[in-house]
């Protein structure tokens, strides 16, 4: 989240006000825009160490040197947390992972440009400061009691409650990086669609990006340790949601799942409240225990939608969320494989038909083997690498229909290459930074970090 929430808009009366919210991102195919987020660690360079809030060469004084590119802050309790500019913003999770969340654009050709602009702003400060920054899922080398924890305020209720909930929710927070992207849809009907085929194509996207194989220096037996995170750090607000597939899905039973979701927190008067695990039906009835009598607004619904983690999160927009973090190719891949498989008719069609006989117990399985062996899993007597094979082809036919093109007459299948390469060589990223590990590297995990710092 870029900054602490507002306590603007009307009072929640009934379920309705909810559906509507999130029926207002409907919109006419010609009004889609592409909105990329992505999240790299900060670290000293010689020690490897990330990088605190504090001090001369932390977060707080890389945030204060962004501002010389017109950035502007936002600020909580005096604490610099993010920094705004013309529908951008940079903020941070918990461990100081540093996130450009941009701004809602028309191509990938821009989303390119906005990132390729990010990355050359923060390694000048960085530079200056004599730090480096890694894209990677999980963190390669430190231990979860290395990581400083950033001064926001949700972030301590979360991680009072996490541990409640599962065993690895505070490693979620604290030690790993994502890649994602958000798309529009037109109406119920295409926002359900979308919503299927992109839920059960995240294996696809979690094994071409799988980027994450080590933990503290060692190998864990899974290629993206951050997928395998989230399997044990919510059961409430992750994973799959199998109701996705159901008949009737709609906006109705999207609200009815968010509203079952434990609440976190309520923002008033600049304080975040610990309403960590109570109810948002309760609230709207005026009976939440951390604020008896009050009812919600629809600005506390939309921050409790922000705290639901489902491989595909719906808000007014579909977020993709289920790759690793990693260098700067696969940042504008990401985008380029969901836009091409969803925002032209035909291959969404033919992505639907590919998925539409899967069952849930496929789905189930997918979503559990696939971070531990990528595009090695077996899918259906073959390895899961034929099926992310036929999504690039999808997709690539996608972007071609698409026919945006640049300043030099170069569509967008272009940036599709980073992964065809992966799925061509049938290695996803983490198995390389194995054969590194366990060759030249000689057992040693710090060359990630001058191997692959942007």
């Amino acid at each position: 989240m870029a900054a602490p929430p507002s306590q603007a808009g009307a009072p929640i009366e009934n379920k309705r006000q909810l559906i509507e919210e999130i029926a207002a991102g409907c919109k006419p195919a010609s009004d889609w825009r592409i909105g990329t987020e992505h999240e790299k660690f900060v670290f000293q360079l010689g020690t490897l160490k990330p990088a605190p809030y504090e001090g001369g060469w932390g977060i707080g004084i890389f945030l204060e040197k962004l501002r010389r590119f017109g950035w502007e802050p936002v600020m909580e309790k005096g604490n610099a947390i993010a920094l705004t500019q013309n529908g951008c913003s940079i903020s941070l999770e918990p461990g100081g992972q540093l996130e450009l969340s941009g701004a809602p654009l028309e191509t990938i050709h821009q989303t390119c440009d906005e990132v390729h602009e990010h990355l050359a702003q923060v390694k000048e400060v960085a530079g200056e400061l004599g730090v480096g920054l890694l894209g990677s899922g999980f963190h390669p080398k430190w231990k979860r009691e290395d990581i400083p924890w950033m001064p926001k305020g949700r972030y301590k209720i979360m991680r009072d409650y996490m541990p409640k909930k599962g065993s690895l929710g505070l490693d979620m927070m604290l030690r790993t990086c994502t890649v994602q992207v958000n798309l529009d849809f037109e109406s119920e009907a295409d926002m359900v669609r979308k919503f299927q085929v992109s839920l059960a194509l995240q294996p696809v996207a979690t094994a071409l990006f799988a980027n994450s194989p080590f933990v503290e220096g060692k190998p864990t037996g899974y290629m993206s340790n951050r997928s395998h995170i989230w399997e044990d750090t919510d059961p409430d607000r992750c994973g799959v949601l199998p109701f996705v597939f159901e008949d009737g899905f709609g906006f109705e039973r999207y609200v009815d799942y968010a509203l079952d979701v434990p609440m976190y927190f309520v923002y008033r008067d600049g304080e975040y409240i610990d309403a960590s695990g109570q109810s948002f039906r309760d609230f709207m009835n005026g009976r939440l225990p951390a604020l008896p009598g009050e009812i919600p607004t629809i600005s506390d619904w939309t921050d409790h939608m922000t705290t639901l983690f489902p491989e595909v999160r719906l808000k007014r927009f579909l977020e993709m969320r289920g790759a690793d973090g990693g260098p700067w190719r696969r940042l504008c891949a990401l985008p380029a494989l969901w836009v091409g498989l969803l925002y032209d008719k035909g291959a969404l069609d033919s992505a639907w038909d590919l998925i539409k006989d899967w069952t849930a117990e496929e789905h189930d399985m997918l979503r559990r083997e696939v971070p531990r062996t990528a595009l090695h899993t077996e899918f259906r007597g073959r390895e899961f690498n034929e099926v992310a094979r036929r999504v690039l082809e999808i997709s690539r036919a996608g972007l071609a229909a698409r026919a945006r093109l640049d300043s030099r007459g170069n569509d967008e299948t272009s940036f599709l290459g980073a992964l065809e390469e992966i799925a061509d060589r049938g290695t996803c990223p983490a198995e390389v930074k194995l054969d590194q590990f366990n060759g030249p590297w000689g057992g040693n995990v710090d060359p990630v970090f001058t191997e692959y710092a942007y």
